[in-house]
């Protein structure tokens, strides 16, 4: 009887607190969400396996090794433990994320339409307009951010899931599960949260707008582009070098049209390894001790708000350019200028094919998307430059 009694306080049931029950509860909604919804599936999937890993008692995924007083290993540390430290806390994973995003990225519609960039940077509004806010929250004793988690934070706004978390491993990594599942989430709830402020911005004649059809880029053009945005980043901005210098040469790969072995790993092979331990390495920042409190509800609720300021900025942007411009640009496109990418595009071209069958937008949409992932790298170089 003893003996059971020991097996049953040994078990994760005797040992299970409230709070565990809840955070493995949340891994269940992820992948519900995931599997069943189609919210961001490559991500939700290992994110919510690796919250009820690091939530189960006793079962040691994240537990830190044991030496002795010799500096021998007496216990090693559990998988989660390996996986966030080599690969998130040192940033090498989002980076590879980038390398690969960057191999599938055309900066065709982008160089076909060179005034799109500007939708791209007026999203990022989002990110400064949410560190604002959290700053404020802190100055009013709300919640205690400090501008280094603020800026974190506000990174959100770019709905760019590398970037918050390579920014978030950077300057608040207590926080980071909770800036990351705010990032996927926004990011796979896209085409809910976008097309209400769409349409609220904008009038039928506006949305009806047909767009000219983008002209041909030559190669030359592409492989010199990537070539540049580095040179000009590294030299003005070299914070945000590492994320824009792997996105540029996995671009690169693509666009030589010499290594196709190696851009396919990159678009294919190693993003998919990456993306599995980026997943599980995230998921090993949701114990119940680390999210469970008024900080990520906080986080949650600003991310949202990021995320919307950064569309409606990008669609007010393109109504101000019409202002001024005689071949008009169809101001759902401005919606794009977040860099979930292509999912933000689809989301345009969709909203606009409701309003005229005939308007397809999707291409003319991936010039502010891509402008948009270029717009969040350099915003977070900016706050690594001042706060890293």
């Amino acid at each position: 009887m003893n003996q059971l009694d020991t097996l049953l306080q040994a078990s994760g049931i005797a040992q299970m607190a409230g709070g565990q029950a809840l955070m493995i509860l949340v891994g269940l909604v992820l992948l519900f969400m995931a599997i069943n919804k189609g919210f961001e599936p490559l991500l939700l999937v290992p994110i919510g396996v690796g919250a009820i890993f690091v939530n189960i008692p006793g079962a040691g995924f994240y537990d830190a090794p044991v030496y002795d007083a010799m500096g021998h290993l007496v216990t090693p540390a559990g998988l989660l433990y390996y996986i966030y430290h080599i690969g998130i806390e040192t940033g090498v994973f989002p980076l590879l994320i980038f390398m690969g995003v960057g191999a599938m990225t055309d900066f065709g519609p982008l160089l076909s339409n060179p005034k799109t960039l500007l939708l791209g940077a007026a999203a990022q509004f989002g990110i400064f307009a949410t560190l604002i806010g959290a700053v404020l929250l802190n100055h009013f004793g709300i919640l205690p951010f400090t501008i280094n988690e603020a800026a974190a934070i506000g990174i959100i706004g770019g709905a760019d899931g590398p970037t918050s978390i390579f920014v978030a491993s950077r300057l608040a990594p207590d926080l980071l599960g909770a800036i990351a599942v705010a990032a996927y989430s926004y990011m796979a709830l896209v085409p809910m949260i976008q097309p209400p402020i769409m349409r609220a911005l904008t009038n039928d004649a506006e949305r009806k707008i047909k767009m000219e059809q983008l002209r041909p880029v030559h190669q030359v053009e592409k492989i010199i582009f990537p070539l540049m945005l580095l040179l000009l980043v590294a030299l003005f901005l070299p914070s945000a070098a590492p994320l824009l210098g792997m996105f540029c040469f996995g671009n690169l790969m693509r666009e030589s049209g010499v290594v196709d072995r190696l851009s396919d790993t990159s678009q294919n092979a190693l993003i998919n390894t990456v993306t599995i331990l980026l997943g599980l390495g995230v998921g090993a920042k949701l114990s119940a001790d680390a999210f469970l409190n008024a900080k990520t509800l906080g986080i949650l609720a600003l991310g949202l708000v990021a995320f919307s300021i950064g569309t409606a900025c990008g669609v007010i942007m393109a109504k101000t350019m019409n202002l001024f411009l005689k071949t008009k640009i169809n101001p759902l496109i401005g919606s794009a200028g977040v860099s979930a990418v292509p999912m933000a595009a689809r989301v345009s071209n969709k909203v606009g094919l409701e309003y005229n069958p005939q308007n397809f937008l999707l291409m003319h949409a991936m010039g502010p998307n891509v402008a948009g992932v270029v717009g969040s790298a350099v915003a977070a170089g900016v706050m690594l430059s001042y706060l890293g």
